[in-house]
């Protein structure tokens, strides 16, 4: 059975973006101790994600600008979102859909194993929420959710 969140990651998870996710990796750890867990690369070998924790149970997530988080330099967005795991995913979206919620993402399957949409809050706040559906390692990241949709 899927675990949902996936072990080791807590419901809530702060998300921030980098011009420079490299930089940030040797600058968080070397100033604030944070360790290394995730880094995958993007196609020019950049890290495209990374994940890190501190304390034992404090988890950050970061990445480079992409699609997927836009660019805070260029593009306006804030350099930062909330990642939130929820139980059943259809349900939340339905109903935050019928509150008004501002949909910046619609609902799908992602490479690394969640069903995700995306958020704005009334301030601009930007807000990921997820139900972890499938384990996926990452050397077999791929388009496995086209025969789940």
């Amino acid at each position: 059975m899927v675990q949902n969140p996936p072990e080791g990651c807590p419901r809530v998870t702060p998300y921030l973006t980098y011009e420079d996710a490299d930089r940030a990796l040797e600058d968080l750890a070397n100033c604030f101790g944070f360790e290394q867990t995730t880094r995958l690369p993007g196609p020019d070998g950049k890290a495209a994600h990374a994940e890190m924790k501190t304390g034992g149970d404090g988890l950050i997530m970061l990445g480079a600008p992409g699609a997927d988080f836009g660019n805070p330099t260029t593009k306006g967005y804030p350099g930062a979102m909330i990642h939130v795991y929820v139980d059943d995913i259809e349900q939340h979206f339905e109903t935050a859909k019928a509150a008004g919620a501002k949909i910046t993402e619609e609902l799908h399957y992602t490479f690394y194993g969640d069903r995700r949409y995306m958020a704005e809050d009334h301030a601009g706040h930007r807000w990921a929420f997820a139900e972890h559906v499938k384990d996926v390692a990452p050397e077999d990241f791929g388009e496995w959710w086209k025969d789940e949709a």
